[in-house]
């Protein structure tokens, strides 16, 4: 990765709120077909045909294509829009804005500068695609829209190269017959894709990641500047998203590499400058806490919304109201965390990030078996502190503690092998079910704000039910933990000992 000049870390002023750009969470899976592939017989109506005409932007270096992301304008039937896609996961979040300008809206250079920068973005591909296909229903619901695209792309008015490709794209987010589908397709031809986008086969690049783990007998240092490489980009990919702030995955997972990146730097330690690893580590844990206001609020408006919605039209009317005091302060968190992402402070995080991959490391014999161990040690004394009783600070601790055992074992993953695949399995499990209780507990602090905010007698009541099911939900996840935890140590000890 090229080089950051910290004196060109500028951002502009402010990331247009622009009332115009929507977004949607895309979710999809694509099949290699042949040019004598056709459709089988499904249920539903057909999609009529279309031409849609993209061009990409990126700069001259790529350096969108690097990190996931897709800039492109396209026309159908003399509509224009600009979309950029965003990597989520396993998903895209797809953002449009529609205009007619012939030059890439202010709004996406804004959300794109740490990747652009003060680059030109500049046109690299055009693709011409017709599309047919088939919405898919059932029970006559729509639930998925299989598509067949026939792909041109274009140099200089001619087409130079062509392919075509079939994508399943999900419509309804609550629909599980994707699986029946897929088998489907695939008795009628329909085989395996390589996973690259369009753009990148058109292109002829590798994947988005093309960044492959050390081989793995090298040295534990090559794996740490790997993984800070790795993590660090995860981070870079998802802050557009982040600034955006429509869809909250993207936020979670910057979130994420940022708390990976902080584990990888306390397991790694030994190998590690300690000035330089520790003032990095406090900065990330800047980050943490400003990307964790956000956060927690997204996770209990999303928890309050599904209660609401399970509950009847008077319970729900008090309800409605608190929804919409913590969708203000969401709102509010938003306008604080652009802020400090347009920070002197954030942009210099940037560039450290950037260039923690090439900074010294010192000699150590230390391997990666040894430092998983070393956390994974951490976590045993946790579970087993003397007059443990799993109450909340203690399981609270044990949740830190397994994250970071679980990140320093996915750092040894690639050397150590599948002892280490089991144990991070294990890890994940328990972590949905410590994450379980550790909402519910914030859940009823908002519960508690709630009552304030909301002193009717029907407020209370409602309340009153809420906490309740927190208590059960604590309940709960509690009886799961200690199998669970148990299942985790034997996993822990057959992979460091």
């Amino acid at each position: 990765m090229t080089r950051a000049d910290k004196s060109s870390l500028k951002l502009p002023d402010s990331v247009t709120d622009n009332p115009t750009v929507t977004s949607t969470v895309e979710r999809e899976m694509k099949l290699a077909v042949d040019d004598h592939f056709r459709l089988p017989k499904l249920p539903g109506t057909p999609i009529p045909r279309r031409l849609l005409t993209s061009t990409y932007y990126d700069t001259a270096q790529l350096d969108l294509a690097h990190a996931g992301i897709t800039l492109r304008h396209r026309v159908e039937r003399g509509q224009q829009a600009w979309q950029l896609k965003l990597p989520l996961m396993k998903d895209r979040l797809e953002v449009e804005l529609v205009n007619r300008e012939t030059i890439p809206p202010a709004t996406f250079r804004d959300l794109l500068f740490l990747h652009v920068r003060q680059k030109a973005l500049l046109p690299v591909a055009t693709l011409r695609v017709w599309r047919a296909g088939i919405r898919v229903h059932i029970d006559r619901a729509p639930v998925t829209a299989v598509t067949i695209d026939q792909v041109s792309v274009i140099k200089d008015g001619a087409m130079i190269q062509s392919f075509r490709e079939l994508e399943i794209e999900q419509v309804n987010g609550k629909d599980d017959s994707l699986p029946d589908l897929e088998r489907q397709l695939r008795r009628a031809g329909a085989e395996d894709h390589d996973g690259r986008p369009k753009l990148f086969r058109a292109l002829s690049l590798a994947g988005p990641d093309p960044d492959p783990a050390p081989a793995s007998d090298a040295p534990a240092v090559d794996y740490v500047r790997w993984a800070l490489g790795r993590h660090g980009r995860w981070l870079l990919a998802h802050d557009p998203g982040a600034r955006l702030g429509k869809e909250p995955e993207s936020l979670h997972q910057m979130r994420v590499a940022t708390r990976q990146l902080r584990a990888i730097l306390r397991a790694a330690k030994p190998l590690l400058i300690p000035e330089w690893a520790d003032s990095l580590r406090d900065e990330l844990r800047w980050l943490g806490q400003l990307l964790g206001q956000a956060r927690d609020l997204d996770v209990q408006l999303a928890y309050f919304c599904k209660e609401s919605a399970a509950m009847d039209a008077q319970d729900r009317k008090p309800l409605t109201a608190f929804i919409a005091h913590l969708e203000a302060q969401r709102s509010s968190a938003q306008e604080g965390l652009l802020k400090e992402l347009r920070s002197g402070r954030y942009l210099d995080l940037i560039r450290r990030l950037q260039e923690a991959p090439r900074d010294p490391i010192t000699e150590s014999t230390m391997t990666l078996r040894d430092l998983a161990k070393k956390e994974f040690t951490k976590l045993r004394q946790a579970i087993h502190q003397p007059g443990h009783t799993l109450k909340n600070a203690a399981i609270h601790e044990i949740r830190i503690k397994t994250k970071r055992a679980r990140y320093a074992a996915e750092l040894s993953e690639p050397a150590v092998g599948k002892p280490a695949i089991r144990f991070i399995n294990k890890a994940r499990v328990i972590q949905d079910v410590l994450g379980i209780h550790q909402d519910a507990i914030q859940a009823e602090v908002y519960i508690r704000a709630f009552l304030k905010h909301s002193t009717s007698a029907r407020a209370a009541f409602v309340a009153g039910r809420m906490v309740e099911r927190q208590r059960r939900r604590r309940k709960k996840a509690k009886e799961k933990m200690k199998r669970l935890l148990s299942s985790l140590l034997k996993r822990g000890e057959k992979a460091w000992g």
